[in-house]
C-alpha cells in the first residue's frame, strides 16, 4: 500500500476505474436518447406447493393403500428433476416471460445424489458476479414422505419471483400435457398437479445492489491497482538500466 501510495496518479486512475465499474451495477446508461437509469438489482423471493396425484385423488381416496403414496412420492421426485431439464425450462421461461438462459433450477437432492449434477447451461463462470442479480432461480425439493414438491423461487423483485414460482408449476404442467399428447396417454391415466395455493413474492434483500457494488469496486480496483504497480516497476527498471522509460508514443 506504501508504494501504491507513492503512485498519485495511478492510484487515482485505478479508483476512477473502479468507481465507474461499480456504478455500471447501479445504473444503466443510454445514448440514444440520454438516459441515465438504476438498475433493480434487489432481491425477492416466493415460494408454492404442488401435490403430485392421480386423476382419481389418492388423497381424500381411502381405497388407496400406502404402496400407491410410495409410487407417487417417487413420481414426485422425478418430476423434480425433470423440472431442472432444459425443455421444461423454456416451458416455464415462457410462462415467467423470461429469457431461458436466465433461468437456473436446483433439482432435488436426495441422499443417492447429495449433490447437484451440474450441466452445460449451469457451468460457474467469471462473470456470473456481473449478471447473478438479473438470473431467475428456483429451487425444487422433494417431501420424502408425501408426493409434494416445494419450490422457492428467487427473481429481483416481488411480482417477478411470485410470477416465476406459479409458472415452475404451470410450464411443468404444460411439458407433461406435451408429452401426454404425444404419446397419445389417456387423461385417466395422466398424473395430476395440484397447486396448493398461488404464490406471492416480497423482498428480502433491498441491498443487494450495494453490495454487488462493492464487491465489484474492489475487484476492478485489486486488478487496476496491480497494474499501476507493474507499470511503476518496469519503469523503475528501465530507469535503473540507464536506459530511457518507454514512451507510450514511441512507435
Amino acid at each position: 500500500m506504501r508504494e501504491l501510495w507513492g503512485q498519485k496518479v495511478g492510484l487515482a486512475i485505478a479508483v476512477a476505474i473502479a468507481l465507474l465499474a461499480s456504478a455500471r451495477v447501479l445504473f444503466g446508461v443510454s445514448f440514444l436518447p440520454p438516459k441515465l437509469d438504476h438498475n433493480s438489482q434487489g432481491l425477492a423471493s416466493a415460494s408454492t406447493q404442488v401435490v403430485v396425484d392421480t386423476p382419481r385423488s389418492s388423497i381424500v381416496d381411502l381405497r388407496q393403500d400406502t404402496y400407491s403414496f410410495t409410487g407417487l412420492t417417487n413420481r414426485a421426485l422425478l418430476l423434480g428433476n425433470v423440472m431442472a431439464s432444459l425443455p421444461v425450462r423454456g416451458y416455464i421461461a415462457r410462462r415467467a416471460g423470461v429469457p431461458v438462459e436466465a433461468i437456473r433450477v436446483s433439482a432435488p437432492l436426495t441422499p443417492e445424489q447429495p449433490r447437484v449434477v451440474a450441466d452445460g447451461a449451469h457451468q460457474p463462470k467469471t462473470s456470473d458476479i456481473l449478471r447473478s442479480p438479473d438470473e431467475y432461480r428456483l429451487s425444487v425439493q422433494a417431501n420424502p414422505t408425501v408426493p409434494v414438491l416445494d419450490i422457492y423461487a428467487e427473481a429481483p423483485n416481488g411480482p417477478a419471483a411470485g410470477k416465476l414460482a406459479n409458472a415452475a408449476v404451470e410450464g411443468l404442467h404444460d411439458y407433461l400435457g406435451a408429452l401426454s399428447r404425444q404419446h397419445g396417454t389417456p387423461l385417466a391415466k395422466q398424473v395430476r398437479l395440484v397447486q396448493l395455493g398461488r404464490a406471492s413474492g416480497a423482498t428480502i434483500d433491498s441491498g443487494a445492489g450495494i453490495v454487488l457494488a462493492a464487491l465489484v469496486f474492489a475487484f476492478v480496483f485489486a486488478i487496476a491497482a496491480a497494474a499501476v504497480l507493474f507499470v511503476a516497476r518496469v519503469r523503475r527498471g528501465w530507469a535503473a538500466s540507464g536506459r530511457p522509460s518507454p514512451s507510450p508514443h514511441a512507435g
